[in-house]
């Protein structure tokens, strides 16, 4: 049984901190050892096992499979398992805590051991903290160049280490959070897969569907300039989502927006009073169309092979209205639609859900990591009548 007791303390610095006697504070270098990884000759890489090989274990790895590499086992020198604990060296982004692979790993990986003195998952949830990270990447940016980890800076950093089975408690607490995260996380792909499916389904052309080109069902509006705008309650949107506030409006309604420069591949729903910058298309003028169909028909355009550029990717506003489209009834397009904004809601729905998973999970990680909540089990709940301050 675990419960959580408030101390009064300090709230963003580790100092002039008081926390129970059992604690102690230590460099982060003291409690576990930093050790960067090493590569052999490109000239000995291989794409495809082999026998005496290894895989060599990079930063991009613990995203897809799809660049595996592998070296000779007699050149490595750096190994890591499942279960320890890897550093992103270099950025961006920068300070990435990784662990899931087994391989040697590679000049870009730092291997973090934890000693005798912190528990392993204490030590997985204390380099994943905020106030961490945010503290390497300010150090990151003094350089010019490619952003990497300070390793002297790392090592020198206090951490609040308490009792061992402190720390235990502490990290399945954290542990806890993380799986509703994931599960939260696993929910929505599923909801976005089942979505997915239902779209592909429910806009398959059936007999009666008419054939249009987009120009002859919309038109699209050209965005504009807004620096000379002041700050106000309208949407500024570019190709990434809302830029600013403004205080005028280009278009008010609802609308599609699609990338004319850039991004050019993923169209965004658009309502009320806007504003679109000028790398953006935003469409009005519908005839016989409903606005949300539109939009679920744009997420189904391969608009990538529509680009005109070879730079910079690019859309013309005279291609696109050629592009064709099949389209229902009225009717049929306003159900298409509820059926898919209802699936839309409920996606937004856990998205909330999950943001406020995260927040609450960081929110317990500086608490619990500070000593700002104590987590104790009843038989050791004297431990925490003595205090002591201590200061970084």
């Amino acid at each position: 049984m675990l419960w959580a007791i408030s101390m009064k303390v300090g709230i963003t610095q580790i100092e002039n901190r008081w926390v129970p006697e059992s604690w102690d504070l230590e460099p982060l270098g003291n409690v576990i050892n930093f050790i960067g990884g090493s590569q052999p000759p490109l000239s000995t890489f291989t794409y495809s096992e082999r026998p005496g090989y290894v895989r060599l274990i990079q930063i991009r790895d613990y995203k897809s499979d799809k660049n595996k590499v592998y070296v000779p086992r007699h050149l490595a020198r750096r190994f890591c398992s499942s279960t320890d604990i890897l550093i992103g060296r270099y950025g961006p982004p920068v300070f990435q805590i990784l662990r899931g692979l087994e391989g040697a790993y590679n000049v870009a990986l730092i291997k973090a051991v934890p000693s005798e003195k912190i528990n392993s998952e204490y030590a997985w949830h204390f380099l994943r903290n905020d106030v961490l990270l945010h503290f390497i990447e300010k150090l990151s940016q003094r350089s010019s160049g490619q952003t990497g980890v300070d390793l002297a800076e790392l090592r020198n950093y206090p951490i609040l280490l308490p009792p061992l089975h402190v720390q235990q408690a502490i990290a399945e607490a954290l542990s806890d959070a993380d799986a509703w995260i994931e599960s939260l996380e696993t929910l929505i792909e599923k909801k976005r897969l089942i979505k997915q499916g239902a779209m592909q389904e429910l806009l398959r052309p059936n007999e009666g569907w008419d054939v249009k080109m987009l120009g002859e069902v919309l038109s699209f509006g050209n965005g504009r300039d807004y620096k000379h705008l002041s700050s106000g309650d309208y949407p500024v949107y570019g190709t990434g989502g809302i830029l600013k506030y403004v205080d005028s409006f280009l278009y008010s309604g609802e609308s599609v927006g699609i990338g004319r420069k850039g991004t050019i591949d993923e169209p965004t729903y658009l309502t009320g009073k806007f504003w679109c910058v000028d790398t953006l298309f935003y469409t009005h003028s519908f005839k016989d169309v409903v606005p949300k169909f539109i939009y679920y028909t744009f997420l189904q355009i391969p608009w990538k092979e529509f680009n005109e550029a070879s730079g910079v990717p690019s859309l013309s506003k005279k291609t696109i209205e050629q592009i064709e489209i099949k389209i229902p009834s009225f009717n049929e397009q306003m159900r298409i639609s509820t059926v898919l904004s209802e699936m839309d809601a409920e996606i937004e729905v856990l998205e909330q859900k999950l943001s406020k998973a995260r927040q609450i999970k960081q929110g317990m990680m500086q608490q619990l990591l500070t000593g700002q909540i104590l987590l104790v089990t009843p038989t050791s709940a004297k431990a925490i009548k003595t205090s002591k301050r201590v200061t970084a």
